[in-house]
């Protein structure tokens, strides 16, 4: 909840603007915050200290000036003729974009690669990323795209046919919706459903699977920023409710029949109510998105795959 708020940094590695041809330096550009990456040496250029960076497959140049051994007390003007000789080494090696990370210790350095035409990227914690476009045309560096990502819990008691749902303290409206929250940097949508839900009812529960996705841009309450907003349908491990006074004004276990037609709700809740009575009714399979892990391809990690169920002839 508000305590554990966060706003997620995505990075999008797409856009409208780039290349369709993967071998376009554009489109190669974009991926300048790429994984695989090797050190830049720092080298002596006519006897000018070039500044140490790590180079990306794709023509980026990203420097992290925590951990390339400036002096603690560096001046703007020692900095701005150290990362002037750098360009010019960068561009003569065909390098495409540099990313720069400044600590707040040494927030001087930004103001002097401004001078340079660096320009703020984002900023997170204790540092800022500035970025500069160094390749032909205009800028194709992907933007620090923002989107907050709220996620809910709608806990279904298939042997009544009840869902467990709260009303929000200081709420203008105290409509009934589904627990939830917003999800921890790292954390999955339904382990953030099923955290949510114990932090704010005390009821235990599992994850099932997705059920819907909102989208709205421009809100308020992200700063301004996109918002993806989740329910999960989730299974109780235990029923009573013990919640959480600070956050919530109410929690019940309410027919989903009555949180269908009640006036005290949410559009969005009244919808996937009816939703899960047609899930009731004829199978969740009919309404379920489920979640099935896999391995990616480059990072040698694992991501979440959500999807209508396979029929076992088609499952891999």
């Amino acid at each position: 909840m508000a305590a554990c708020a966060f706003v997620v940094k995505l990075l999008p590695l797409v856009s409208r603007r780039f290349c369709s041809r993967a071998s376009c330096p554009a489109r190669s550009a974009v991926r300048a915050f790429s994984m695989h990456t090797t050190r830049f040496q720092l080298h002596r250029v006519e006897g000018t200290s070039v500044l140490t960076g790590r180079v990306d497959r794709f023509g980026g140049v990203t420097v992290n000036l925590a951990e390339v051994g400036l002096p603690a007390d560096i001046s703007e003007s020692s900095f701005s003729t150290m990362l002037q000789d750098s360009l010019l080494q960068w561009k003569a090696d065909g390098k495409v974009a540099v990313w720069l990370r400044v600590p707040i210790s040494l927030s001087r350095c930004a103001s002097a690669a401004s001078a340079h035409g660096f320009t703020f990227h984002h900023a997170k914690d204790n540092h800022a990323v500035l970025a500069l476009w160094l390749g032909d045309g205009e800028n194709r560096l992907p933007g620090f795209a923002t989107h907050q990502i709220g996620v809910a819990g709608a806990v279904v008691d298939e042997s009544n046919g009840k869902v467990l749902v709260v009303q929000d303290r200081n709420k203008t409206k105290n409509a009934w919706k589904f627990p939830g929250g917003l999800s921890d940097q790292g954390e999955n949508i339904g382990a953030t459903a099923v955290r949510e839900v114990f932090e704010e009812t005390g009821v235990r529960s599992e994850f099932r699977s997705l059920l819907s996705i909102r989208q709205q841009h421009n809100h308020p309450g992200a700063f301004g920023m996109s918002d993806m907003y989740i329910i999960c349908r989730l299974s109780p491990l235990t029923y009573d409710i013990n919640f959480c006074t600070q956050e919530c004004l109410r929690c019940e276990w309410l027919d989903l029949s009555e949180l269908a037609k009640t006036h005290e709700t949410t559009p969005i809740t009244s919808r996937v109510a009816g939703l899960l009575l047609h899930g009731l009714e004829q199978g969740f399979d009919k309404i379920d998105l489920t979640m099935v892990e896999l391995p990616a391809v480059y990072s040698g990690m694992f991501y979440q795959l959500y999807h209508r169920q396979l029929p076992p002839t088609l499952k891999s």
